[in-house]
């Protein structure tokens, strides 16, 4: 599927433009909040805190809304996870997206220069580089700014997604094409 869209679209927009992160923090909101997605947005699950049994059945369940609303899902976890639950892509450390998986878009995270070498490295789609802004993910925690964000979106070969703090308002006052976001979008 992935590879199917990117060769019908122009690269600079094979990627969701607008992508929703799960977290126990919204999990109560996720079906609302993938609802009032444009159609086409991305929607990473991650839901860390479920047992296993209990995290792929509420994956289920936000996988059909999302997929109704024509969202790319990406699962947080293994490639072979990914594709035993049919999900479009994975999402991880740079290391843990390697080796590449035909079929599976890979999105890596990044916080630092070393981190987006190894992205380049290991051949990621996409980066999500955080934290941008404060966050309640990172609640104190040191953030990169719009200037840091800037200087490491430099040096990424893939496209990059803007996280941490995000919201439709910072988007586009940090005029980036690709951001993401937990409480912003939920």
């Amino acid at each position: 599927m992935v590879a199917r869209y990117k060769a019908l679209v122009p690269q600079d927009q094979s990627l969701p433009a607008i992508w929703l992160i799960s977290d126990a923090r919204n999990d109560a909101v996720l079906e609302a909040a993938l609802r009032r997605l444009p159609r086409g947005s991305g929607f990473i699950y991650r839901h860390y805190h479920l047992a296993e049994r209990d995290r792929f059945a509420r994956y289920v369940a936000l996988r059909r809304i999302a997929r109704a609303c024509g969202h790319t899902v990406v699962l947080a976890d293994s490639a072979l996870t990914a594709t035993e639950w049919r999900a479009d892509g994975i999402y991880g450390a740079p290391r843990t997206l390697y080796p590449r998986r035909r079929g599976l878009l890979h999105l890596a995270t990044a916080h630092s220069m070393r981190e987006i070498a190894l992205s380049n490295q290991f051949g990621s789609d996409a980066v999500l580089i955080s934290p941008i802004f404060r966050t309640n993910s990172h609640h104190g925690g040191k953030v990169l700014g719009a200037a840091r964000f800037r200087l490491l979106a430099k040096h990424s070969k893939a496209p990059v997604i803007a996280l941490g703090g995000m919201d439709s308002q910072r988007a586009l006052a940090l005029d980036w094409p690709h951001w993401a976001a937990i409480d912003g979008l939920s």
